[in-house]
């Protein structure tokens, strides 16, 4: 498949990674990831990072990757060509240098427009696909960090700019549930809620990444809206203006 390609020199491509595509395998999804189009298009790169040893003894291979969207999730994602490009880049998210801005739809209106949320995150005891923020979450709770900010809203949604501190899985979903706004069109985290705005596809995006490059240069990349998305925050006064100034 094509994958949009934001960025490209010789040592990262930045990608707009679209909906429903894993970025690298999880022992169970047989479909195409980020990581194995990553593989065909740059075989020279195919070694490039580190492999991931799965709780059944699997060995996944994640040629290139540095970071992890969600399944669902769309937009900014960096891939690493080199392996010194991978330690290097690998080093700014670990470090916390790298700064992510993330576009979400919520259910409901945050009543504080500017916050933290920082509740630790384990794992879910009812479902084992889901995280939790609950302080008897089954398994070790990891520190994470969350900062938001209200752009707009039309009374019944909100769109929240999202910049995570930590990187745990399903992060900002589970701290969005947390405060009782959880995202629009979430069926892991948000079942019972009817969709919004014509959505039907979960309204998170990763709009802003900004970073060291290996050459020593600090760019920001931003990744479009679907056009879906787009439709849907056309529809809150004041949505893409603000986003516009992020």
């Amino acid at each position: 498949m094509k994958m949009p390609i934001i960025y490209e020199d010789a040592d990262v491509v930045v990608v707009d990674k679209p909906a429903g595509m894993l970025v690298h395998a999880d022992g169970h999804d047989k479909g195409m990831a980020v990581c194995d189009w990553f593989a065909k298009e740059y075989p020279a790169s195919n070694t490039v990072g580190e492999t991931q040893t799965l709780q059944s003894g699997e060995v996944i291979v994640r040629p290139g990757v540095v970071h992890r969207l969600d399944r669902e999730t769309t937009g900014v994602l960096v891939l690493a060509k080199t392996q010194e490009a991978y330690e290097h880049l690998k080093t700014q998210f670990k470090e916390r240098l790298a700064d992510k801005t993330y576009i979400a739809i919520t259910y409901g209106v945050p009543k504080k427009r500017k916050g933290v949320i920082d509740f630790s995150i384990g794992r879910s005891r009812k479902d084992f696909r889901l995280r939790s923020a609950q302080p008897k979450a089954k398994g070790m709770l990891r520190e994470a960090l969350t900062h938001y900010v209200v752009l707009a809203d039309d009374g019944e949604n909100a769109v929240v700019a999202v910049t995570p501190k930590t990187g745990r899985t399903h992060q900002i979903r589970v701290h969005l549930k947390a405060i009782h706004h959880p995202v629009v069109c979430d069926k892991l985290y948000a079942p019972k809620h009817k969709g919004a705005l014509g959505l039907t596809e979960l309204a998170l995006h990763a709009y802003k990444l900004e970073l060291v490059l290996p050459s020593g240069k600090k760019t920001a990349f931003t990744a479009p809206f679907s056009p879906q998305f787009t439709t849907a925050l056309e529809q809150i006064p004041g949505a893409l203006e603000s986003i516009a100034k992020l």
